[in-house]
């Protein structure tokens, strides 16, 4: 099979090339898929692509007439490509739903702790010989409360580890899991109750129409003062503004951003020549309570291994025309 690979980084083509193997014909590219670089794939039966890529209409259609037959996503989230459009076309489309939770759920406490005591901040401290202590105090999070929305695989393993440390822990989502009550002495309720007893809220819920901008000004302003937000999930989770305007008035005190909602043609590349053009991301590169990373929390030799190991999977599967687990359907 002759597959296009778009999107393609420098940390993950020898991941690719180890789970194909030799097994099939790849063409790689750094460039997205657009509608100007969609005839790349030409004479390819399937594309492959990352979470910037645009798989909407026009482009599934320009695939179609090139003779693509399979789509597989490098990724869970599949909100950049058009489902509807491409079964009607005949196209077959598939992600990688679990790549390593772990990866994304230590992160995510990674940078709880990072924020909490101040860890960049210190760094940047000694490297200018200042040894002092001033400003840099914390908070013990044992005993403190963690408002976990979402929990999936990755919400889980948060969970698992954020009862390590003697958090009390609150859960929304729209399923609840009974066995997290069990084991971790963990409370579901409803969003504005987590919101407003909550001393750390992180964010694990996919991006739909019902979650897009799930934390606003409104939602913002029933939260504790000062309360630690955390989003290592999807960018459009999050209204930026209105996380600004509260970082500024000190309703909330940490911010952990790792994911953002305008972060097409930003993150993943290197633009330390550049102007940055971006004024949400200019102002929040300026707080010293906002610790931001580049889509980075699930970057592990492990998921990295699985995500190309289970995209070849999810692509032979298809060419042989069995039901595969991971197909969106």
């Amino acid at each position: 099979m002759k597959i296009a690979i778009f999107n393609v980084h420098n940390w993950e083509r020898d991941y690719l090339h180890n789970a194909n193997n030799g097994k099939h014909s790849l063409k790689m590219f750094d460039t997205y898929l657009s509608l100007d670089t969609v005839d790349l794939a030409k004479g390819c039966d399937a594309i492959c692509i990352f979470t910037e890529d645009n798989a909407s209409a026009p482009i599934l259609d320009r695939l179609h007439e090139l003779g693509v037959q399979y789509v597989a996503l490098r990724s869970a989230g599949f909100n950049n490509i058009d489902v509807a459009h491409a079964k009607k076309l005949g196209i077959r489309m598939a992600r990688v739903p679990e790549y390593s939770p772990y990866a994304i759920a230590e992160f995510t406490v990674g940078v709880m702790l990072a924020l909490n005591r101040k860890l960049v901040r210190t760094h940047y401290r000694i490297m200018e010989m200042n040894f002092s202590l001033n400003g840099l105090v914390g908070f013990d999070m044992n005993g403190k409360t963690v408002g976990i929305i979402g929990t999936g695989k990755i919400g889980r393993v948060v969970a698992k580890i954020l009862h390590g440390f003697g958090c009390k822990l609150l859960l929304y989502d729209i399923v609840e899991d009974k066995a997290l009550v069990e084991k971790y002495d963990a409370t579901y309720t409803d969003l504005d109750a987590l919101c407003r007893q909550s001393d750390i809220i992180t964010l694990h819920a996919p991006l739909n129409e019902k979650t897009h901008h799930l934390i606003d000004a409104d939602r913002i302003s029933k939260m504790k003062k000062g309360v630690m937000l955390i989003n290592a999930g999807r960018g459009g989770l999050v209204k930026t503004q209105d996380v600004i305007s509260a970082l500024k008035s000190g309703q909330i005190g940490y911010f952990g951003m790792d994911v953002y909602e305008e972060e097409k043609g930003l993150y993943f590349e290197d633009h330390s020549d550049d102007i940055l053009q971006d004024d949400a991301m200019a102002r929040l590169m300026t707080l010293r309570n906002v610790l931001i990373s580049s889509h980075q929390a699930f970057l592990t030799d492990t998921a990295l291994e699985n995500i190309s190991q289970i995209t070849f999977d999810n692509l032979e599967c298809m060419e042989k025309g069995n039901v595969c687990k991971n197909e969106i359907k």
